[in-house]
């Protein structure tokens, strides 16, 4: 398996990296969640707000996000940032 830092090459490499995420009720795969989740902890940035932007913008690259479910996806992607950085859910 590739290196957390480096992108996938190839389907099959892309599907490994897919995890299981309940967003706003509805559980979706979100691929390459991890490697976002440590370079945006690796940021250290100020507040919830700020870290859910960055998330978010960082997901949509590897991602399908609708408009209209960009909130539901923040507040999840919060949720696991905090679970893996030890803390409890927002």
């Amino acid at each position: 398996m590739a290196p957390v830092d480096e992108k996938p090459c190839g389907e099959v490499e892309a599907l490994r990296r897919i995890r299981q995420v309940d967003v706003g009720g509805i559980v979706v795969g979100i691929s390459m969640l991890d490697h976002i989740l440590t370079e945006v902890r690796g940021m250290e940035l100020p507040d919830e707000k700020e870290i859910g932007r960055e998330l978010l913008k960082r997901l949509k690259i590897y991602n399908y996000i609708p408009a209209s479910a960009e909130e539901k996806y923040r507040i999840a992607l919060l949720e696991e940032y905090l679970k893996c950085k030890g803390g409890g859910t927002i």
